[in-house]
């Protein structure tokens, strides 16, 4: 069993997929635009929508999220979860941690806590929350 997060960008799809690949290495593994669907859409969407994601899987790191464009009509909204991006060390906690904070807003700093040499919150500039430390060793 996998359990696999799913969010909607609500028409800023394509974007967010460009943001990924930039600041996290995210590899598109599969896209689906509305135009190419073999099935109408079940529910009303806007008439611009033919070219947005109906649905797209990413590579990041060992795990897959899946990403669409949804409804596309307008802003995006994330609340209730944060994504955890654990990384080996700290430049790259640093580094994948400003990158994500580029046009969103940091809402913890990075620095040393109990669990970790590293942690911050931040979310990116589409609202999605993410979590990033520094993994450690069970023995710490």
């Amino acid at each position: 069993m996998q359990i696999q997060p799913y969010l909607f960008f609500d028409g800023r799809c394509d974007e967010a997929i460009e943001f990924y690949r930039s600041t996290l290495g995210a590899e598109v593994t599969m896209l689906l635009r509305f135009k190419d669907s073999p099935e109408p859409p079940q529910c009303a969407l806007p008439a611009d929508a033919e070219d947005k994601v109906m649905h797209a899987s990413l590579r990041i790191g060992e795990t897959t999220l899946l990403v669409a464009d949804g409804m596309c009509c307008g802003q995006p909204s994330f609340q209730g979860f944060s994504l955890t991006l654990t990384v080996a060390n700290e430049n790259e906690a640093d580094r994948l941690f400003a990158a994500l904070a580029d046009g969103g807003q940091v809402q913890l700093p990075l620095a040393k806590t109990f669990f970790s040499p590293r942690f911050g919150m931040v979310a990116d500039r589409f609202g999605v929350s993410w979590m990033v430390l520094v993994g450690c060793s069970e023995s710490v």
